[in-house]
C-alpha cells in the first residue's frame, strides 16, 4: 500500500491562498501536515525561520514592550496582553512574573521558530511563533499597536536561523512510558494527600504513586475531589465576575503554563465556546471537549485550597482555576462558596 505523501510547500501556498478565510489550524489539519509545516511553507516569503531557544526569546522579550502572548493547548486558547517582566531562565524550567504575562516555560520542548508577517489590506500583523519536535504550537508572541518595531526587527535579523528551507519535518513523538495498570493505594494516596502543605506537592505524590491525575481524583474520596456538572465552568466564571472575585487561570502545554491573575468580566457563549474577551485577558475554551470537571482540594500549610481542574478524554489537563491568593494567606471564603455551590455531576445520570 502506498504511503500518502505531504503536499509540497507550493502545494500548500496554493491551498493557502484558495482559503484566505479558514484558520490555520484547520488548513493543517485539513492538509494532514502540521501547523509549523504550514508555517515553514512561506520561509523566504513571509516567514523567517528564527533560533527556537526559550531562554533567549525571554531575555530578549522585555524590549518588545506590549505585546500578546498566547498559549494553548487542543481546547483552550489563553491570551495576555502585556509586557513580558523580570524573565528568570534556567535549563529545564524558567518563568516571567509580570503583572500581566506569568508564565512557566519548559526550554526542552522548544524546537522550532518563525517570524511571521501578515498583510491583510493595510493591515500588517507580525508575530514569533514557537513550536515544538512535531510542530504543535508551543507560545506565539503578537505584536501590538504599541510594540517596538525596531527591537521585533533587531530580534529578527539577530534570531535568524541559517537553515530557510521551506520543508518541514517532524519528528516522531517520544515514547512515553504507560502508567501501570493496577489498583490505586487508596491508603497511600489519602495519607500523602492529607500530608501536603502545598499544591505543587501534588505532582510528586502522583510520580511516587506511579499513578495519574485522573486515577487519583477517582480514587482519593469527596472530601477531597468530587465530580462538577458540564455547566461549572461557566457557571463558576459568572459567579465569580459578579462579585468580581480575582481567579488564577491556568493553561498549558508540554512547553509552557500561562497564567492571568485577576477578575474576568466579559463572558459570552458562542457554539461550543466559552469565550472571556477583557481588555488585557483573552480565553476561547472548547466545553464540548471536557470530559470530566473536577473541584479539588489539597491541603497546604495555609489551610486547604479549592481548584476547579477540567480534563479531556485522554485524562489530561485542559484548564485549572484557582481563587487568587497571596502566599501565607488562607483561601478566600467567597471562593470556596462558589466552589462547593456548584452543580455536581449526576453520577446515575452520567453510568
Amino acid at each position: 500500500m502506498t504511503e500518502p505523501t505531504s503536499p509540497s510547500p507550493a502545494e500548500i501556498r496554493t491551498y493557502r491562498a484558495e482559503h484566505p478565510k479558514m484558520r490555520e489550524r484547520d488548513i493543517a489539519a485539513q492538509l494532514g501536515i502540521s501547523e509549523a509545516a504550514l508555517v515553514a511553507a512561506e520561509c523566504g516569503l513571509t516567514v523567517v525561520r528564527i533560533d527556537p531557544d526559550a531562554n533567549r526569546l525571554l531575555e530578549f522579550a522585555p524590549q518588545l514592550g506590549e505585546v500578546m502572548a498566547l498559549t494553548r493547548n487542543e481546547s483552550a486558547v489563553h491570551e495576555k496582553i502585556g509586557v513580558f517582566e523580570t524573565p528568570k531562565t534556567a535549563r529545564a524550567a524558567s518563568i516571567v512574573l509580570g503583572e500581566d504575562i506569568d508564565l512557566r516555560v519548559f526550554p526542552g520542548a522548544w524546537a522550532h521558530a518563525f517570524a511571521v508577517t501578515k498583510t491583510d489590506g493595510d493591515d500588517i500583523r507580525r508575530s514569533l511563533q514557537y513550536f515544538d519536535r512535531q510542530g504543535m504550537a508551543v507560545h506565539k508572541v503578537h505584536l501590538r499597536p504599541a510594540s517596538d518595531l525596531d527591537a521585533y526587527r533587531r530580534l529578527v535579523r539577530d534570531f535568524a536561523h541559517e537553515d530557510q528551507s521551506q520543508v518541514f519535518t517532524a519528528e516522531a513523538p517520544a515514547a512515553v512510558a504507560a502508567v501501570e495498570d493496577h489498583a490505586v493505594d487508596t491508603d497511600g494516596l489519602r495519607d500523602g494527600w492529607s500530608r501536603m502543605t502545598d499544591t505543587h506537592q501534588f505532582h510528586g505524590l502522583l510520580r511516587k504513586l506511579k499513578i495519574e491525575r485522573r486515577a487519583a481524583l477517582h480514587a482519593i474520596g469527596d472530601d477531597y475531589a468530587w465530580r462538577l456538572d458540564a455547566s461549572a465552568v461557566e457557571a463558576m466564571m459568572r459567579r465569580s465576575a459578579a462579585i468580581a472575585l480575582p481567579l488564577m487561570c491556568f493553561v498549558g502545554n508540554q512547553g509552557i503554563i500561562q497564567i492571568h491573575s485577576g477578575p474576568v468580566e466579559a463572558i459570552g457563549t458562542m457554539g461550543p465556546w466559552l469565550n472571556v474577551m477583557d481588555p488585557t485577558f483573552h480565553l476561547h475554551l472548547r466545553t464540548d471537549q471536557l470530559a470530566e470537571i473536577w473541584a479539588v482540594r489539597k491541603p497546604t500549610a495555609d489551610g486547604h485550597v479549592t481548584s476547579l481542574e477540567a480534563l479531556d478524554a485522554r485524562g489530561e489537563m485542559v484548564i485549572q482555576f484557582f481563587g487568587k491568593r497571596k502566599e501565607g494567606v488562607a483561601e478566600r471564603e467567597d471562593w470556596r462558596a462558589i466552589m462547593e455551590a456548584l452543580p455536581r455531576l449526576d453520577l446515575t445520570v452520567a453510568a
